[in-house]
């Protein structure tokens, strides 16, 4: 058995009451694995047979009930357990279990910096198995009482509180009951900083290497997550439910963050070594306030099956931005959403491969591991921002907290969820779910503007089927200010309307859903797009403006605008604007997409050039130092689009961008890259700045350098990396592979792009499912936009059988492919 299936889950949480696991890890047994001693203390409520299951590199012994159980037995990660009777039973496994490289269970890590290494549990969905046996699934929750053997040296973290013992030994306090995916250990020679607050033990620890960074944030870092706690108690009447709220910054880590209870872990990327935005900062803190939301909504009340993983994500999503805004002294975290997060929900949402917020088709484990993307998380999220619009946050909190008292240390469903808030309102909250978390897909609005003189009249054209509250933005022209747009009024209206709305006279823009509290795509009325083209810069809110980029980028997106004119777009509106987040927004889809997908290679030197330009113009304009972080975003850019290298060189031998910054280790990477796409460095240049900068970050810059030199062998080589060996960690992987494939290339690559879907699938079958995930989408040839590509990887789907991860990664690939090919073609190429 590879994978859980529902029904069994189903079988097995109405047989067992699984009341505590006892787990004795032992760090110190070599580089290759560590030993896994558990005993699980449960009852079985009638006589059956059933199953445990583990990961094992060696199964030492199993003994149940004092019996000796055959360990020849295991059947993949399947153990059986027959014959149960009914009653109390002692499950006790003795085995040597494998670290990972791959971000996958007990991950171990040496830092190339000092030599120091570090380990850490990333368990969510299957991987509990791989460090200790368990009943595993989300609804038989557990105490758990931990006890790790660790290097000298080391500190040990976990989900409650730990004590050393001594002689290595560490202890960690029992938990509550909680899931088996929550779980979580980390080890290593950790630098930490520790206080209290309101009589909680807070910590925050990252490796060694990078002290002097943590410790320059710690204060931001630490305000942030007292501002959060104090603001989830004014709003959450169930106190805390754990002992400590230690914060983890480990390396290598795959996602953003994990809500283990008590022992988050974040990817440290998290504590900068080199300047960020102010935006950064914000995203750093609203996820922060993300996985501190999970403690209740995740990790206090726990889904039943993996078909709500809705419930965890998007309540955490929206509460993380929603409580940035309200606690930190971030005003726009909203407007990062709209014009980052959205679009992510967007896309998935208009793929083959979308799926309702709360589906009801998860058969097994595989299939729900393919739900963690877009839509579970920003689009759940906008649905429940939709939600708090049309019930009122006062009724939506009173329903949450009943959820939270109704299922405390427990698990619930959609249903229970839904039925809580209907306890606290006398809206048909039934019938809303239906409508916005049983179906697919993205409505679009368009606006029709009646009427004349000042006697007009607005009816909105839905595609779709989902009821809207918005609000309508209507803005006139601002005689004071040539270009310039003021607001008139913003009105609410439901949708569909009743009866045409009133206008009164002709607004120079009427804009749908201003503010962003809907989940859909707006059109413009011709009036209005005109208006767009001369006044978007001039709009007053930058959450409205995030609302007219995302249309346009619809709009392109769709067949409807050519991709030219949103570079026109950004080159007219950019340089006077000063959000951070639509700026980087907007350059990474101007860059990301439309330079490198949607416009023929032959338009490609003018599309640089049009970016290359913006930036230059942005650097000017910040000359004063008064916009760091804009200036920060136009410098990232101007070096990723150029088309020569005179310049970035010039930046690198200097050390610093006239005017400023100086290059930091991030920008030196960055330089260097973009210079090895353009032939204008080589391995010993490389060489030498690794020298400089031997860290983790270092290593990965220098993999992403070797892999874009415009080098035969260099391609070679690391095409061998990835996909003949298995020795490269995830992010060395993923440093590989964005470096490999470079639109400069396209020539040089050719040859790989048929070789990459069979090696792909190799790769995925061998390494799993998060080597899947990144071999989809970091190795994928994205620049390839053609029919063979395309027809390559349809035959891939067809005949090549990849496992779910890579199907489900090259199916949206391919689908995006197919997308860029139409925008081409509709652009009149």
């Amino acid at each position: 058995m590879s994978v859980l299936t529902r029904d069994e889950a189903q079988t097995r949480a109405q047989l067992l009451d699984v009341q505590r696991y006892t787990i004795d890890l032992d760090l110190t047994a070599g580089d290759e694995t560590f030993d896994s001693r558990t005993l699980i203390r449960f009852t079985a409520r009638t006589d059956a047979d059933t199953f445990v299951e583990l990961k094992p590199a060696e199964l030492r012994s199993v003994t149940l009930d004092g019996q000796p159980l055959d360990p020849d037995s295991l059947d993949g990660n399947c153990l059986p357990l027959k014959n149960l009777t009914a009653g109390e039973h002692e499950l006790r496994v003795d085995a040597a279990m494998r670290y990972s490289r791959t971000g996958e269970g007990m991950h171990r890590f040496t830092d190339p910096s000092d030599g120091e290494t570090y380990v850490y549990t990333q368990l969510f969905m299957e991987d509990v198995q791989r460090v200790f046996a368990a009943f595993d699934q989300p609804d038989l929750k557990s105490v758990f009482e931990l006890t790790v053997t660790a290097p000298e040296g080391w500190t040990v973290l976990a989900n409650g509180i730990t004590e050393h013992l001594g002689d290595g030994r560490w202890k960690a306090a029992a938990t509550p009951l909680i899931s088996t995916y929550l779980v979580a250990v980390a080890a290593g020679p950790w630098h930490s900083v520790r206080t209290e607050h309101r009589g909680l033990p807070f910590g925050i620890h990252c490796r060694r290497s990078l002290a002097p960074y943590l410790d320059a944030d710690a204060e931001e870092i630490l305000d942030i997550t007292r501002a959060c706690y104090d603001r989830y108690h004014e709003k959450f009447t169930e106190p805390y439910p754990f002992d400590s709220y230690d914060q983890a910054f480990v390396p290598e880590f795959n996602a953003g963050a994990m809500e283990n209870p008590g022992l988050v872990t974040f990817r440290d990327e998290f504590v900068y070594r080199s300047a960020v935005t102010d935006t950064e900062r914000q995203t750093r803190a609203m996820v922060i306030a993300h996985e501190m939301a999970h403690m209740w909504f995740g990790d206090l009340v726990t889904l039943q099956w993996w078909d709500d993983i809705w419930l965890n994500e998007s309540f955490a999503e929206y509460m993380g931005y929603q409580t940035t805004l309200e606690a930190t002294r971030f005003t726009q975290p909203w407007v990062e959403f709209g014009v980052t997060r959205k679009a992510w929900g967007y896309d998935a949402d208009q793929r083959p491969s979308t799926h309702p917020v709360a589906p009801e088709a998860v058969p097994d484990t595989a299939s729900a591991l393919l739900n963690f993307d877009g839509i579970s998380y920003a689009k759940g999220a906008s649905a429940l921002r939709q939600l708090v619009t049309w019930l009122g946050e006062k009724d939506f909190l009173a329903g949450i907290n009943t959820h939270f008292a109704r299922h405390k240390f427990a698990n619930a469903t959609l249903a229970d969820f839904i039925d809580s808030l209907a306890s606290a309102t006398d809206r048909d909250v039934h019938a809303w779910a239906d409508a916005w978390l049983r179906t697919t897909g993205v409505d679009t609005l368009t606006p029709h503007i009646n009427g004349s003189n000042g006697d007009r009249t607005l009816t909105v054209a839905r595609t779709g089927s989902r009821p809207h509250r918005i609000a309508v933005g209507l803005y006139d022209q601002d005689l004071t200010d040539d270009g310039g747009l003021t607001l008139r009024e913003r009105v609410e209206i439901d949708i569909p309307l009743t009866a045409p709305h009133p206008l009164g006279k002709k607004p120079a823009l009427l804009l749908l859903n201003d503010g962003d509290l809907t989940y859909a795509k707006v059109r413009f009325d011709a009036g209005s797009f005109d208006a767009v083209r001369t006044g978007l810069a001039g709009l007053p809110d930058p959450l409205t403006r995030a609302v007219v980029w995302n249309a346009l980028r619809d709009a392109v997106r769709d067949g409807e605008l050519a991709p030219t004119a949103y570079l026109e777009a950004a080159r007219t509106h950019l340089p006077h604007e000063r959000d951070l987040a639509l700026v980087q927004g907007v350059l990474a889809f101007a860059s990301g997409q439309i330079a490198d997908r949607y416009v023929s290679p032959a338009q490609r030197p003018a599309a640089l050039a049009t970016l290359t330009d913006l930036c230059r113009d942005l650097i000017r304009r910040t000359e004063d130092g008064d916009h760091p972080g804009l200036r920060l975003i136009a410098v990232r850019h101007y070096i990723d689009t150029a088309a020569h290298p005179d310049t970035i060189a010039a930046w690198l031998t200097d050390g610093i961008v006239p005017g400023g910054p100086e290059l930091d280790p991030e920008l030196r990477w960055r330089v260097l890259a973009r210079l090895a796409v353009l032939g204008a460095t080589d391995e010993a240049a490389i060489a030498a700045e690794l020298d400089r900068d031997p860290s983790a970050a270092g290593q990965e810059g220098a993999a992403r350098c070797r892999a874009a030199l415009p080098d035969a062998d260099a391609k070679a080589r690391a095409w061998q990396a990835m996909f003949d060996g298995d020795d490269l960690s995830n992010y060395l992987f993923t440093a590989t592979a964005q470096g490999f494939w470079q639109p400069e290339q396209a020539g040089l690559v050719r040859p790989y792009v048929e070789r990459y879907y069979d090696d792909a699938v190799a790769v995925a079958a061998r390494r799993g499912p998060a080597m899947a995930d990144a071999a989809g989408r970091w190795a994928f040839p994205v620049h390839a936009v053609d029919t063979e590509t395309l027809r390559l990887g349809e035959q891939c789907l067809r005949d090549a059988e990849p496992i779910p991860a890579l199907r489900r990664k090259l199916a949206d690939q391919l689908d995006d492919l197919a997308r860029a090919l139409r925008v081409r073609g509709e652009a009149g190429e």
